[in-house]
């Protein structure tokens, strides 16, 4: 069994920074592309960063310049960095990823796995 663990949200005040953290942990033999998506109730959640496991990064349009994703392999982490935090970042942002234990030819059997997520609150 897999689980994703993340850390890092809390309060912080317009245009400052803030870094997160997300674990896996379990059986686990290959961990494919990892992500970041905030979720206000309400609302879905919206990808907003994806690092692959060779580290090729994707962010969306609402975020680039600002936020920062990267991961470490060999720690089975993927962090995501957020500057310049506006109120409407506000959220709990959970991560996600592909992980596989089994193949069937050159391809991992895949299974999504996702944090409890962790809160961020962007407020003067």
């Amino acid at each position: 069994q897999v689980q994703l663990v993340e850390s890092g949200g809390g309060l912080v005040q317009p245009g400052g920074p803030l870094r997160f953290s997300c674990v896996a942990s379990g059986t686990i033999r290959n961990i494919d592309a990892m992500r970041w998506y905030p979720h206000v109730p309400g609302k879905q959640r919206e990808l907003v960063a994806r690092i692959t496991s060779g580290g090729t990064t994707n962010l969306a349009d609402s975020v680039k310049g600002r936020f920062t994703i990267s991961r470490e392999n060999t720690k089975s982490t993927v962090y995501l960095k957020l500057n310049n935090l506006k109120p409407e970042n506000s959220a709990v942002y959970y991560c996600n990823a592909g992980v596989g234990n089994t193949k069937v030819g050159l391809d991992w059997n895949l299974r999504t796995s996702w944090g409890q997520g962790t809160q961020v609150t962007v407020s003067s």
